[in-house]
């Protein structure tokens, strides 16, 4: 194992978080890599208004703001235009990050993600980049034909419109499934940036309320592979096993261009903090590049 191909996936690296972890940022902001992409959660509760903040935060900080747009929140196309014109406004439409979203049943006339990269709307709010999700171990609600089908569709809409598409994936424990994915995508011919999903350092039993909430395999070989065990539930969880397996695991000609995208789970100090410490331990050299 070479120590730079460990590094590699984290050079780049991006970073999530919510409306509500703007005073966070602050303490973050010290660890993180100017320019890094920090995606801010489209969360109910939460308002335009405090998204539109946030970006603006990200921005005034200097990083790239990747604000995220729900479509199935969405009441109108109007409702969506709004946002993307004070997204505009704080200089936080170059790149967006489109989710289907939670709700059962729509707000509005956005079914899915995919309707929205249809509309047009983002083209004439001048977004360049588009993010959109993948799921390497599926999704407890949508049949993997169905996921690898919409996946496909997005990546060709975005391609037609002239947008830069990436995908970031759904957290997991587990390296191989993740791995074996992405080697699919590109069998597909689908050659987009991929972020993988790494949970950042959290307590075990929120990791694993947010793992049932997402719907992520947590066998107990699954979670012992990753670093902790499912009979022991005290302490905190690090991505060290995970982000360490990822990068021996990656081979730039099978993979392609290959990141890691971080979620917090409202740990973003912490999280900032575990990407400077793991990248500044002996025989690592960490560019931070973006």
């Amino acid at each position: 194992m070479r120590p730079d191909q460990q590094v590699s996936v984290l050079d780049g690296f991006s970073i999530e978080m919510t409306a509500r972890d703007v005073a966070g940022l602050d303490e973050a902001a010290t660890l993180l890599p100017l320019g890094t992409r920090v995606n801010i959660a489209y969360l109910a509760g939460e308002t335009a208004e405090q998204r539109v903040d946030a970006a603006r935060a990200v921005r005034v900080r200097g990083f790239t703001p990747v604000p995220h747009v729900a479509a199935r929140r969405m009441h109108s196309p109007a409702e969506l235009a709004e946002f993307l014109v004070a997204l505009h406004q704080v200089g936080a439409t170059d790149e967006l990050f489109v989710v289907g979203g939670d709700p059962a049943t729509p707000a509005g006339p956005f079914a899915d993600s995919l309707s929205v990269l249809r509309s047009g709307l983002l083209q004439e709010a001048g977004v360049r980049r588009v993010g959109v999700a993948g799921y390497p171990e599926g999704h407890p609600d949508i049949p993997a034909a169905t996921l690898d089908a919409a996946l496909r569709a997005k990546v060709a809409v975005l391609a037609e419109q002239g947008l830069e598409p990436a995908v970031i994936t759904q957290f997991g424990f587990d390296v191989h499934p993740v791995l074996d994915w992405i080697e699919a995508l590109r069998s597909q011919g689908i050659t987009a940036p991929v972020r993988v999903g790494v949970p950042g350092p959290v307590g075990i039993r929120r990791l694993l309320a947010y793992a049932r909430r997402f719907g992520v395999a947590t066998s107990a070989s699954v979670t012992r592979k990753y670093g902790f065990s499912l009979a022991n539930l005290l302490g905190t969880a690090g991505p060290d096993a995970f982000v360490t397996a990822l990068g021996d695991g990656l081979a730039p000609g099978v993979h392609g261009e290959v990141r890691t995208h971080f979620y917090t789970f409202g740990g973003l100090p912490a999280t900032s903090a575990w990407v400077r410490g793991f990248a500044a331990r002996p025989g690592r050299a960490f560019d931070g590049r973006v």
